[in-house]
């Protein structure tokens, strides 16, 4: 993070350019000194001001009946009823998990965690979205056993339920993995705070862990540069402590609950310089801050390094001085370290002073409102981004073996290996584990609320990577669906963008066409966008990663009791197919296993898919099914076998549909796997209207038997089973 062990312009060295340096001048009316370009070089970084993405994101709808915090606070919140709110967020650790995969994953946890709190919300549940290459290389195979043990290892030590997540596996994820990391909580809604700090006077005081070099330059660096460009730029990684996290937690909400706080802020990327400033901006006010007054780890620390470390469990607050002995009373209690460094002025500035000495001096508006944003110059790649992949089938499998081909592929088989090691069931509000469920289940009931909460994590990167806006647009229908599938109605999306470097037009036409997709779906589902995360320059020297725009979601549902599970449940039961389902062989997980290259999406008709959400959730909050699964990843194929697993019997279905491969193997959005009652299904054709509902079969013996014409395959659950739930351990063996 110095400057002196460079010969390039310091400023430079620090990621910032040649302008946007001369604009520091400017608005410093002289030169920075070293305080002050640490500091602009954080705030102005792009992980930080969003300088290429901000004008793209003010697209998306973000006002809806529910909303409660939109985007701009730690994290948004929508009405769940009963005087209740749920506060969501996903964001993302990539390139500190990247170089120490581990702490990567582990402080990822333990921020996205301090966003939810901050805003006065209980944590209840985490999910993450994970990417890594293919699990035949050994890098990959180490990064997503560090990874996972990364987050279970925080998420479980403080007590909070791991309740989903997905897995994917892609070349292009090879030396750039992505872990995003989601958090919700719940809170009443007349307790939910803001970030603004307010009140001329007022003392800041900084809770929690000492602070040291771990972390120094995350922000400004890995997030903003691709990796590999410069080793030397590669700072060390964040620690994490998930006991300080767990008492600084409680004792935030009992500061909160008690009302001793005026205002609340994680310190998360470029630590004290982006949590006070933006304080400051938000309130309108300005903030002095002594470092002297910071505790720290180690000795001999710079001004400029208390500035902008980012070392973990942290948070700043402001107290009006009369409360200032309750607040510390408060921290002693829970052994949280509370030190008062500085007060809110009226100056409009952020002042940095050491002792008695002033070593920076910048306004606000400079720091947070006045970064430079630049638009992005798109253009669609001329010839293929992606390499085809490498074949994994030798040619076109018969059914039998192309089923337990994708059902052994790393993409679609069963994540336990990976979900076991996380704790879903702490809390007492799970109501659906991991894999039983499309969509995790929560209930209200512990909370003082009616109902469950329902929350899905979803995206496709090689299907985007076909099609940028088509694929997002399929992103966020599945995780709708999912919810559906559940019961649950939703209520608010976040997001998390993760793209290359958005300086090349390819990438920035990527990064367009996805936002475009990701507000149109949004605008046809009715669901506002409440935050959400980018994370852009994922890319090195082999290349982009497939872009990744990771959408969560969040809904509700009236009785969580009769949230359907993905398994067929009773020997008798009507299978059906609903939805507007038109599966194509291009951007499969079948063709990707055959070394296809990536081929365009089919359009989607968002109204016919939008019927079709609607129909799966009254269907099952009227108890029409009791099973629903999307179809997604593998085909009806691999979603017909995973109901039969996940019920542990068997069921005879008929196809008339021709071309067996595009039929059972094929993908596409719109599709449900449905179940129940020969007089529910019966119903739910009555009720139907315009969406598709198409009778399958029936729930019997112990095989999975489709007959397609002439042709027909059967294949044993215990069969499916091994194959599905032995292949990630296998793998990695």
């Amino acid at each position: 993070m110095s400057a002196v062990a460079t010969t390039e312009p310091r400023h430079r060295a620090l990621g910032l350019t040649d302008a946007e340096y001369a604009l520091i001048i400017e608005k410093l009316g002289r030169e920075p000194n070293e305080v002050e370009l640490a500091v602009f070089s954080l705030m102005w970084s792009e992980h930080c001001a969003y300088k290429h993405s901000k004008k793209l994101l003010h697209t998306l709808p973000t006002e809806g009946p529910a909303v409660v915090i939109g985007p701009g606070e730690n994290a948004g919140a929508v009405d769940v009823g009963d005087g209740l709110a749920v506060a969501f967020k996903v964001e993302s650790h990539n390139h500190p998990s990247a170089v120490e995969p581990f702490q990567g994953a582990a402080t990822g946890v333990g921020g996205i965690l301090r966003d939810v709190f901050a805003v006065g919300a209980r944590p209840i549940a985490i999910l993450d979205s994970l990417r890594f290459g293919e699990l035949s290389s050994r890098r990959s195979g180490y990064l997503l056993d560090h990874a996972v043990a990364g987050i279970a290892h925080y998420g479980n030590s403080v007590g909070v339920a791991t309740v989903g997540g997905e897995i994917y596996f892609e070349a292009p994820y090879e030396h750039n993995c992505l872990i995003n990391a989601m958090c919700l909580g719940v809170a009443p809604r007349d307790r939910l705070t803001r970030s603004a700090a307010a009140g001329v006077g007022n003392r800041v005081v900084l809770l929690g862990a000492l602070t040291g070099r771990d972390g120094i330059g995350g922000a400004s660096v890995l997030a903003s540069a691709e990796l590999g460009e410069d080793e030397a730029k590669r700072p060390s990684v964040q620690i994490g402590d998930p006991f300080e996290e767990k008492k600084l937690l409680e004792c935030c909400l009992e500061l909160l609950e008690r009302g001793l706080l005026e205002s609340l802020q994680d310190l998360g990327a470029a630590g004290l310089s982006s949590s006070s400033s933006e304080m400051a901006s938000k309130g309108r006010v300005g903030i002095d801050i002594d470092v002297d007054r910071v505790p720290r780890r180690e000795p001999g620390m710079e001004p400029f390094e208390v500035m902008v470390s980012e070392s973990q469990e942290r948070m700043l607050c402001v107290v009006e001085p009369d409360r200032l002995d309750k607040v510390l009373a408060v921290c002693a209690r829970w052994d949280v370290r509370a030190t008062p460094i500085g007060s809110v002025t009226d100056a409009r500035r952020l002042r940095v002073f050491a002792g008695g000495s002033l070593v920076g001096d910048m306004p606000v508006e400079a720091l947070v409102d006045e970064c430079p944003l630049y638009d992005l110059e798109p253009e669609p790649p001329h010839a293929p981004l992606y390499p085809a992949p490498a074949p994994q089938l030798a040619d076109h499998p018969t059914g039998p073996e192309a089923i337990l081909a994708l059902l052994r592929s790393s993409n679609v088989a069963s994540k336990r290996w990976a979900f076991q090691q996380y704790d879903p069931l702490v809390g007492s509000r799970t109501v659906r584990r991991p894999e039983a469920a499309d969509a995790a289940v929560l209930a209200l009931d512990c909370d003082g609320g009616t109902g469950a909460l329902a929350v899905s994590i979803d995206c496709n990167g090689r299907r985007v990577a076909c099609d940028p806006y088509t694929g997002t647009v399929e992103a966020v229908l599945e995780c709708a669906r999912n919810l559906a599938c559940v019961g649950a109605e939703p209520l608010g999306l976040t997001n998390c963008l993760n793209f290359g470097n958005p300086e090349k037009p390819h990438i920035a036409w990527q990064l367009i066409e996805s936002v475009r997709g990701l507000g149109d779906a949004c605008r046809a589902l009715g669901v506002p966008v409440v935050g959400g995360n980018v994370s852009l320059y994922n890319e090195g020297t082999e290349g982009p990663i497939y872009p990744t725009p990771v959408v969560g979601l969040v809904g509700w549902l009236p009785e969580p009791e009769r949230a359907a599970g993905i398994g067929f449940a009773r020997e008798g039961h009507v299978v059906a197919l609903v939805g507007p389902y038109a599966p194509r062989l291009a951007g499969s997980q079948l063709a990707k296993m055959l070394g296809e290259p990536l081929e365009p999406l089919a359009p989607v008709d968002l109204d016919a898919q939008r019927a079709g959400i609607e129909l799966v959730r009254r269907a099952v909050r009227e108890g029409l099914v009791v099973s629903a699964h999307d179809v997604s990843d593998g085909g009806l194929a691999c979603a017909l076998a995973e109901c039969c697993m996940a019920g542990e019997i068997g069921a005879r279905l008929e196809l008339s549909w021709n071309g067996l491969a595009p039929t059972l193997f094929g993908e596409g959005p719109g599709g449900v796997v449905v179940s129940g009652p020969a007089e529910g299904i019966a119903k739910l054709g009555e009720i139907a209207a315009e969406v598709p509902v198409l009778r399958l079969g029936d729930v019997r013996g112990d095989a999975l038997v489709i007959a397609a014409g002439a042709a027909t395959l059967s294949l044993s659950v215990q069969d499916l089973k091994t194959a599905h739930e032995q292949a990630i351990p296998d793998l990695l063996t």
